[in-house]
């Protein structure tokens, strides 16, 4: 390839890297949710779960930290004191009971608490909950026990709390170890602090600790990017997941905080997020979907490899469980009917378990064109390929529906991808363009919604 050639790859990369697209962990995505799905439509899917005897996943969501961080993008909000937390908690076994009551006791596969910092949790709130939740549902023995922390708040005692009630994978918001970058997103942790959180994580006897890790932020470069990872790689977790900023202050007023003018471009950006990859494949770390990293020995890397990997609000996983229950405000349940969100504000969630009814706010009834747009583009974010016949059978829809999705696929991304007999795959730059091919079979992509940058 001339150097030529190679200039003009990199000008029409760095094009399709500054459009905007959804992150699409769910499909369709939360800006199609509306007020058609509440408490009555979303109770019903829930009724159906008694009969269809298959596992679910739960999400619990605790929407407070104990300050707000200038990058974050969460549905959460600063408590210096307990009460509000303890308050929370009373509401969510109510809830946890409301959903209990329709759904009767399925088995769990998956259990997973994000925030926010749901370690803020004071640890008797945390075992009555994890109690509730264990008669109230039934907890398979192989069940996985995940919980986000914040490093700034891990202690050995609060870890052996956790490991108590089973929790047996944490997910460490490092982000990043570059001083001036921490103080920048107003998240200052240095490295003995992370340090110190493996040392507890380790003592509870955890073995599987995710790290986040983010490019894209302010003042961030490619040295500061590489002293992150290597520090980060030097503390062995078993997986990385490497995250681009998404500066939507239009959502999230706090980030008005980070200056315009401090963000790296987005050939910055493609630089940062392929030399944090390549640093982490040379560590002998396997790459996973188009952001996610883990060791050989990894579950995760075996359902990458025998093509039952899947992708949902927490990233890529092995969770084939078609139904996830989100409690606490804001969260989302999907279900095979559909989708439906939570009332994002504390107050008004609280206020309606109260009353007696599920909390739900909005949602999305999908149809099977729905679900098999979705498998499609959930195919692409994994495998960067999908069979477009054989979804399409699957779904019983004429693969024909998705003639003019390959016209413009076709004219838009050129010879980055292939189409071979309704076989779709990309060719080139995978990583970088995943989303941006998945959005073609986005039936509802122009309809509204205002998305973060497509890397």
């Amino acid at each position: 390839m001339t150097n030529t050639h190679r200039r003009q790859e990199d000008y029409d990369l760095l094009t399709l890297a500054t459009r905007t697209i959804p992150r699409y962990t769910s499909y369709p995505t939360a800006p199609q949710f509306t007020a058609d799905v509440d408490a009555a439509i979303y109770g019903s899917w829930l009724d159906m779960e008694a009969d269809r005897d298959a596992p679910v996943s739960i999400y619990l969501h605790v929407p407070f930290c104990r300050s707000i961080c200038n990058y974050c993008g969460c549905t959460t909000k600063a408590a210096l004191r307990d009460d509000p937390v303890r308050a929370y908690a009373e509401v969510l076994k109510d809830e946890i009971r409301l959903v209990g009551a329709r759904t009767g006791r399925v088995a769990v596969s998956h259990l997973h608490w994000g925030g926010g910092t749901p370690n803020i949790l004071p640890p008797d709130c945390m075992a009555e909950l994890v109690g509730l939740l264990s008669e109230t549902f039934r907890f398979r023995d192989d069940m996985e026990h995940a919980i986000e922390l914040d490093p700034r708040h891990v202690t050995v005692d609060g870890m052996a709390c956790l490991a108590g009630l089973g929790v047996n994978r944490v997910s460490l918001g490092v982000q990043t170890l570059d001083d001036r970058v921490q103080k920048a997103i107003a998240r200052v942790q240095p490295l003995a602090i992370v340090e110190d959180a493996m040392r507890a994580i380790s003592q509870a006897g955890i073995a599987d600790v995710n790290f986040d890790l983010m490019f894209g932020l302010p003042f961030q470069t490619e040295a500061s990017i590489k002293a992150t990872v290597e520090q980060a790689v030097r503390l062995a977790p078993s997986r990385f997941a490497v995250f681009g900023y998404a500066h939507v202050p239009w959502m999230k007023p706090h980030q008005r905080l980070i200056a315009d003018e401090t963000l790296p471009d987005a050939g910055a950006r493609i630089a940062q997020a392929r030399l944090a990859r390549r640093l982490l494949v040379t560590a002998g770390y396997h790459g996973v979907g188009i952001d996610h990293f883990a060791r050989g020995s990894d579950p995760l890397v075996a359902a990458m490899r025998n093509g039952t990997m899947r992708r949902n609000f927490q990233g890529y996983t092995t969770d084939t469980a078609s139904t996830l229950i989100g409690l606490g405000a804001s969260s989302i349940s999907r279900t095979p009917s559909g989708y439906a969100q939570n009332l994002p504000d504390n107050a008004g969630w609280q206020r309606r378990i109260r009353a007696g009814e599920l909390p739900v706010a909005r949602g999305k009834a999908i149809d099977a064109v729905d679900r098999m747009r979705g498998d499609i583009i959930e195919s692409i974010l994994c495998f960067f390929e999908a069979d477009l016949a054989v979804i399409a059978k699957r779904h019983g829809i004429p693969v024909d529906l998705f003639g003019p999705d390959i016209v413009r696929l076709r004219t838009e991304m050129g010879t980055r991808v292939r189409i071979d007999d309704w076989r779709t795959g990309i060719e080139r730059d995978p990583h970088e363009t995943a989303r941006l091919v998945a959005s073609h079979f986005d039936g509802y992509l122009h309809s509204n919604g205002r998305y973060s940058v497509a890397v």
